[in-house]
């Protein structure tokens, strides 16, 4: 027990001073207006319901060599919540395990219809919230494609935050490739019905063999959790992306 406890005490840490070296190229890099992203809170809490996309039967898009969009989610979105919770703010993970959130099973397309509603109701269900919902992009037609990219529904404060979490990724993993927040199409679900700010990051495409390789490296999966984490406290400190 004790080893495994100084196991997990040395994963923290690490992964603490990753943020903080991830966080400080993004405030270097992104060119800022100056203002500290801890020093200023929101003056009424918020939980970040953190969103790893997909799961279970549901894998979403797949590399050329196999690799499922579910399991890379997750990752990211593990890192995620514990940068946040770093920084002192209250998270709620939607999914903690590559599975499904649905409660009917009954056909692969109820699952996948049941497992929708359910994250909705969740982040209806739960007071004050913002979602960030953390995906994989593809796009076989052009496999030279690369890049992260936020996008933002249609609720006040979404589009602000999308900006400051593309920023922060175009300082940090996006160097020579810069891309800009664009709102979400209607058809998604999920960012339609809820009631709360919410932006999908989709994190890299799975299309381009050597971005899909950096998509499965922890280091490269810990930069971008922290500059999705960097984004989020910019906003609480109530800087604008430039």
């Amino acid at each position: 027990m004790f080893l495994v406890l100084q196991k997990r005490v040395f994963l923290l840490t690490g992964l603490f001073f990753c943020f903080v070296a991830g966080l400080a190229a993004v405030l270097w890099f992104g060119g800022r207006s100056g203002v500290p992203a801890f020093s200023v809170y929101a003056e009424t809490p918020v939980t970040v319901v953190v969103d790893a996309g997909h799961g279970g039967v549901d894998g979403g898009a797949v590399s050329p060599s196999g690799v499922k969009e579910s399991g890379l989610n997750l990752a990211v979105a593990l890192r995620l919540q514990d940068l946040l919770r770093f920084a002192g703010q209250k998270t709620v993970m939607i999914r903690t395990e590559d599975v499904s959130v649905a409660t009917d099973d009954s056909s692969i397309r109820a699952q996948k219809a049941s497992d929708i509603r359910n994250r909705v109701e969740l982040v209806n269900g739960t007071e004050n919230t913002v979602l960030l919902s953390i995906h994989q992009n593809s796009l076989p037609s052009s496999p030279t494609t690369q890049g992260a990219q936020a996008f933002w529904n249609r609720q006040d404060g979404a589009e602000g935050l999308a900006n400051l979490i593309q920023d922060s990724l175009n300082g940090s993993v996006n160097a020579g490739n810069e891309k800009q927040a664009r709102p979400i199409p209607a058809t998604i679900y999920l960012m339609k019905h809820i009631d709360a700010p919410g932006v999908i990051v989709e994190c890299g495409f799975l299309s381009n063999a050597s971005e899909a390789v950096k998509l499965q490296e922890p280091s490269y999966q810990t930069r971008l959790a922290a500059a999705i984490a960097a984004g989020y406290l910019r906003m609480l400190a109530g800087e604008e992306a430039p």
